[in-house]
C-alpha cells in the first residue's frame, strides 16, 4: 500500500449502501480475504472515481480513511484495491444553488469548522469542530462521517435535522438524489459503483445549535448529541438526536408541540419549565419505558429503565433542553 494511504482518515464514500450484505463489514469491504489492497486508483474526477468503482467492484474508496485505516490496522478488513479521492477538488469545497449549499463529501472537518463555513451552517461547523483531535479533523471529511453511518457521526443529527439530501454519482454521469435519512435507514442504498458526491443542505438563515455529551474515556466520542434548527419560514423546531441508536432520531411529535408554543412573530423567548418540558419529551421520545417484556430480560421492576440507560435519557433530556434555548436565545 502507498504511503499517503496509511493516513488516518475519514472513511469510505460508499459504506451505507454495502453494509449488511453477508461476509462484508460495516464498510462494505470483504474481511476475509488474505491480502491487503493491491491496486490503489488516484482519480482526478468524480466520474472517474465511479468508472474506476465500476471496472473493479471489490475496490474501496477513500477520502480520509479514519474509519477505514482503523479497520485495516486491526487486521479487521483486507481490501483488494482502493480509490483514492483525495485529488478531486470539485468535492472539496462548496457552491450555492437555489437557496441550498450545495457540499462536496471531500469538505474536511477542519474546513467546516471554519468561521466563513459557520456563518453559513452553524451547526455542522459545530459538529465538525466536535469531531476529535486535530488529526482527524484535518482528515476526517463530511462523505465520509455519512458513509461510515457509525451512531456516533457528529454531522449526523444535524443533517438530519436539516433536513439535507444526498447527490449520488453514478456510473455513465448520472446523478440522483436522496433524503439523507432514507440512507442512514437503510430504505435507499448505495448501488454499485456509485459515491456521494454531494450534501445539499437547505440554507435556512436562522439560529441552530449541536451540543454533545462525551465519555470519560473517549473524549472526542459522543454518548448522545443533539442538533436543534429552527425554520421560521415554516415555524418550526425541528432536532434530531445522535448516537443513542443506530441512526440519528427524529422526535416529531416533541417538534410539533415546541413549534406550537413559540411565539414566531415575537421573541421566541420560552420560560424555563417550557424547555425542560421539551427535552423531557425528545429523551423520552428516543428512549421509551421498558416494556414488561424487557424488564424481565433486565431484571428491573416493570416500566423501570436500568440506571445506566435512566442516565442516559437525562443526558439527553439535558442536551436537548440547552440546545433549543440557545437557539432561541
Amino acid at each position: 500500500m502507498c504511503q499517503s494511504c496509511q493516513v488516518r482518515a475519514d472513511s469510505t464514500y460508499r459504506t451505507a449502501g454495502t453494509a449488511g450484505t453477508t461476509g462484508e463489514g460495516a464498510a462494505g469491504l470483504t474481511t476475509h480475504a488474505p491480502q491487503a489492497a493491491h491496486t490503489v486508483t488516484l482519480p482526478g474526477s468524480l466520474d472517474e472515481a465511479v468508472a474506476a468503482l465500476s471496472a473493479m467492484p471489490t475496490a474501496v474508496p477513500v477520502a480520509g480513511g479514519t474509519d477505514l485505516m482503523a479497520a485495516v490496522n486491526a487486521g479487521l478488513l483486507r481490501p483488494a484495491g482502493l480509490v483514492g479521492l483525495g485529488r478531486i477538488n470539485e468535492i472539496r469545497g462548496w457552491q450555492y444553488q437555489d437557496g441550498a449549499a450545495l457540499l462536496g463529501a471531500g469538505l474536511t472537518h477542519a474546513r467546516m469548522g471554519r468561521p466563513d463555513f459557520a456563518a453559513l451552517i452553524p451547526a455542522l461547523a459545530a459538529a465538525a469542530r466536535a469531531a476529535g483531535p486535530p488529526q482527524i479533523r484535518n482528515a476526517g471529511t463530511l462523505g465520509g462521517n455519512i458513509a461510515s453511518a457509525q451512531p456516533t457521526g457528529d454531522a449526523l443529527p444535524v443533517l438530519a435535522a436539516l433536513e439535507a439530501s444526498l447527490v449520488i454519482a453514478g456510473p455513465g454521469g448520472t446523478r440522483r438524489e436522496i433524503p439523507i435519512g432514507r440512507l442512514l435507514a437503510g430504505l435507499d442504498m448505495l448501488r454499485p459503483g456509485e459515491l456521494i458526491g454531494y450534501v445539499r443542505v437547505p440554507l435556512l438563515h436562522a439560529p441552530q445549535t449541536f451540543l454533545k455529551a462525551t465519555a470519560r474515556t473517549g473524549p472526542s466520542r459522543a454518548v448522545a448529541s443533539v442538533a436543534v434548527v429552527l425554520d421560521p419560514a415554516r415555524r418550526s423546531v425541528r432536532c434530531a438526536v445522535g448516537a443513542v441508536a443506530p441512526m440519528p432520531l427524529r422526535p416529531f411529535d416533541a417538534e410539533r408541540w415546541v413549534s406550537s408554543v413559540v411565539d414566531w412573530d415575537g421573541e421566541r423567548t420560552l420560560p424555563p419549565d417550557v424547555l425542560a418540558a421539551f427535552g423531557d419529551y425528545v429523551a423520552a421520545a428516543c428512549i421509551p419505558d421498558p416494556t414488561p417484556a424487557q424488564s424481565a430480560l433486565d431484571g428491573t421492576e416493570p416500566g423501570t429503565l436500568p440506571p445506566a440507560v435512566l442516565h442516559l435519557r437525562r443526558t439527553v433530556a439535558t442536551l436537548a433542553r440547552r440546545a433549543l434555548g440557545r437557539a432561541l436565545a
